[in-house]
């Protein structure tokens, strides 16, 4: 379950490594998030900004203490599923999204969970390389 100041790894390529849950958009009145569910984050570490000689622009989209949102791929907490089998994953992870739905890097790395098919974000389940 996440919720709000829980560290999130970023498992994308859109320059963020580290995020702090700042608030879980939900319509139900519990204040967890889970898998699929959409968090409002600040980034808290960054990769390097990297000046191109060619470019003026940085490789990274975010930067440190920008605000954006993102969907949580993973979680540590036990997650039943309808058929009755139990996953549970080593870290919680997310990946950030503008605000069409659309992931902002263009690779993730790592396994996300399968749910998120059935949750209509079929870019992020295409791009990663195995969903479990």
């Amino acid at each position: 379950m996440i919720y709000l100041k829980t560290l999130l790894n970023v498992i994308d390529n859109s320059g963020a490594q580290i995020v702090e849950c700042i608030k879980v958009a939900r319509h139900k009145p519990k204040s967890s998030g889970s898998i699929g569910d959409i968090i409002t984050c600040v980034v808290k570490q960054a990769r390097p900004q990297i000046e191109s000689k060619l470019q003026n622009a940085s490789t990274n989209k975010v930067k440190r203490r920008d605000i954006c949102k993102a969907v949580i791929v993973r979680q540590k907490k036990p997650l039943r599923r309808p058929d009755g089998s139990v996953v549970r994953f080593d870290d919680n992870a997310c990946v950030l999204i503008n605000k069409n739905g659309e992931p902002l890097g263009t690779r993730i790395n790592g396994v996300v969970a399968k749910e998120l098919k059935s949750l209509n974000f079929n870019k992020i389940v295409s791009l990663a390389p195995k969903t479990f």
